[in-house]
């Protein structure tokens, strides 16, 4: 069965008895392994590879000898709990072996977690996981990390109830915007020096403290770039793109941010009497300035053509098709930015 990325954690905090386990697969190598990690953690606990209750099978040992995956799901360990086998990096050439060690599953068994790369719909390794009655396929995509996922993150970090009083409605809102620019190791590196920050405090965590542990030359390139599209100049944004491109940047959050920049900008223009409202919800004078400048400079018909590149653009980035991602977004970028008119 397909597994909603929603309803993963949910799922393996309380598994049912005939659940087998499940394929975990995208684009994203440290994606996969985070949430591999996520679902190891709940499943054995944090001391199940001490007790040896977790056992980690490469794929090529299975190629050798596929027998190895049955015995291991089989195996009794010494200390009392349950138990899981994890097979990273499999490959189509797996499904056969995957496929018996799924039919001899029993109740009691180790629960099953297979990693790999990104895997066509007709892949027999997908639909062996996605056709199973009991086992689960979850597939992991180019979009940031949710707020379920990021809520995930601070409560593994003691950053959330009932370690402390749940994050500031500002400070939740400034990790999902710091969530669509960063890749997901470096968000979680991010929430981990945020525990250690407030480590010596009790209270919730603040906007301040997310802006003393962001990385804020990332940040501040983005701002810079998105500015940049939005006043016009287009000459300047493609070295901001290579910057931010060798600063690990993804397409698909830079795609997501510009399009959260230009409907701010939209707002603004269709209601005029709530446009104090918002420029007051924005933390920096100069971006309440910056927004300010930009939304005279755009009518509302040229906003929503740059909204519609936009949206092209980022369903051209998901899409399955092999694209120079950055190159089609610095494009689309570019064409927004000639959009405002001369002054």
């Amino acid at each position: 069965m397909k597994l909603a990325l929603r309803d993963a954690a949910r799922l393996w905090a309380a598994p049912p008895e005939v659940w087998p386990g499940l394929l975990i697969h995208g684009t994203d190598a440290m994606r996969v392994a985070m949430k591999r990690a996520e679902a190891v953690r709940a499943l054995v606990g944090p001391e199940g590879d001490a007790e040896m209750r977790l056992s980690r099978i490469a794929a090529a040992e299975l190629r050798a000898d596929g027998a190895a995956l049955g015995d291991a799901l089989k195996a009794q360990g010494f200390f009392p709990g349950p138990r899981a086998v994890v097979v990273e990096g499999a490959t189509d050439a797996l499904a056969p072996v995957v496929a018996a060690a799924l039919a001899d599953w029993r109740p009691g068994d180790a629960r099953l977690i297979v990693t790999a790369g990104q895997l066509k719909a007709g892949a027999g390794l997908r639909k062996l996981f996605e056709g199973h009655r009991a086992a689960h396929a979850l597939a992991l995509y180019g979009d940031p990390p949710g707020r379920d996922e990021v809520a995930a993150m601070l409560a593994a970090e003691g950053l959330s109830p009932p370690a402390r009083p749940a994050p500031d409605r500002a400070a939740m809102e400034e990790l999902m915007a710091l969530a669509a620019t960063l890749d997901p190791g470096d968000l979680r590196q991010t929430v981990a020096k945020l525990a250690l920050y407030k480590l010596s405090e009790d209270g919730p965590v603040l906007p301040a403290d997310i802006a003393a542990c962001a990385p804020a030359s990332v940040e501040a390139g983005l701002d810079e770039a998105l500015h940049a599209v939005a006043e016009g100049r287009a000459g300047d944004l493609v070295p901001l793109i290579r910057r931010l491109e060798a600063q690990g940047v993804a397409p698909v959050r830079l795609c997501i941010l510009a399009g959260q920049h230009f409907r701010a900008l939209h707002s603004l223009l269709a209601d005029p009497a709530g446009a104090a409202r918002r420029l007051q919800q924005v933390r920096s004078f100069r971006a309440r300035d910056a927004l300010q400048a930009q939304s005279r400079r755009w009518s509302l018909a040229r906003i929503e053509a740059a909204l519609a590149i936009l949206l092209d653009t980022d369903l051209a980035l998901r899409s399955t098709a092999r694209v120079p991602a950055m190159a089609v977004l610095e494009r689309a970028l570019i064409r927004i930015a000639r959009l405002v008119p001369s002054r």
